[in-house]
């Protein structure tokens, strides 16, 4: 894909000493609890982005949060399954993942690391835990590609947890920039089309952040660690808040309660929709459903990669 770029894998963390103003902070448009359920070999999660969300929240198609320290919920991992149309972005907070796909890529996925993975046209893969105890926690997000590059060549990239701008700001928030830019700093991947935003954010007890953003761009908060507030709602532990596309809004404000007794972790995530159909079944997105029966067809005859 021609806007497949990246930024340059030196290791930094920037101190800010100001940043870029938000004055018209966007409200919350509703809260979502997730569903428990399980995937792959039995991996137990919570899917926050279901399929109901798809066209609200594009161009972002799924966002599934695991985490447990029961090797039980993890282990069997994801065996061999196919993909197609879509990108797929796994986020590891903590453990040891490999991916081994039909392309010939393989890497390990390891604490604090991003796999950014386009299925463009289609692969078969899988994704299989490298321990055997521990706690194993992370996301994986699913963000759609336009109608002329969904049957792109497939791509891929193992970004080690080093590989991932980092900043503070002068109150002591700790942000990992994984995609687009914040407050100047550059994320270590870019999109041309949809022009993801993809933060993870750190913020002690009664500190605040705020981040512009446009207001055609769809946005979620996801609170993993402790609960964070938008403006007088609280986003409680282990749910996610879509954002209003309030008219006029220029960002998006989050404050952690002073009396929270460990900092708070959110991600914030946002993108530029792309405004077309979505037809999708199982681990095939497209556009129309001769194009899925194209797709399954395809996988069926050992055409997917």
């Amino acid at each position: 894909m021609s806007d497949m770029t990246s930024a340059p894998t030196t290791p930094h963390v920037t101190r800010l000493t100001e940043l870029q103003p938000v004055a018209t902070p966007r409200g919350i448009d509703h809260i979502v609890a997730g569903v428990s359920t399980s995937d792959g070999d039995g991996v137990k999660l919570t899917r926050v982005l279901q399929q109901t969300l798809q066209q609200r929240l594009d161009p972002y198609l799924m966002l599934d949060a695991f985490g447990s320290d029961n090797p039980g919920d993890y282990i069997g991992g994801f065996p061999n399954h196919p993909h197609r149309g879509f990108e797929t972005v796994t986020y590891m907070i903590a453990g040891r993942m490999r991916h081994r796909d039909s392309a010939g890529h393989e890497g390990l996925l390891s604490n604090g690391g991003v796999q950014w993975m386009t299925a463009g046209r289609g692969l078969v893969h899988s994704e299989l835990p490298e321990q055997e105890d521990g706690v194993m926690e992370g996301f994986q997000l699913w963000l759609n590609l336009p109608a002329k590059d969904k049957m792109c060549e497939p791509w891929y990239r193992d970004i080690q947890s080093a590989e991932i701008p980092e900043y503070l700001t002068p109150a002591g928030v700790h942000v990992r920039v994984i995609a687009g830019s914040s407050h100047g700093v550059q994320g270590a991947m870019q999109r041309k089309h949809t022009e993801p935003l993809y933060l993870d954010i750190t913020l002690p007890p009664g500190a605040e952040f705020w981040q512009p953003l446009p207001d055609d761009r769809n946005a979620l908060v996801y609170a993993f660690r402790e609960s964070v507030w938008l403006g007088n709602s609280e986003v409680p532990t282990r749910r996610m808040a879509i954002m209003a596309n309030d008219p006029g809004s220029d960002g998006i404000r989050l404050r952690a309660a002073a009396t929270n007794h460990s900092p708070a972790r959110a991600l914030l995530i946002a993108g530029k929709p792309l405004h077309e159909p979505i037809a999708q079944y199982g681990p095939f997105v497209m556009n129309t459903r001769e194009e899925l029966m194209e797709a399954v067809h395809d996988f069926q005859n050992g055409r997917l990669g």
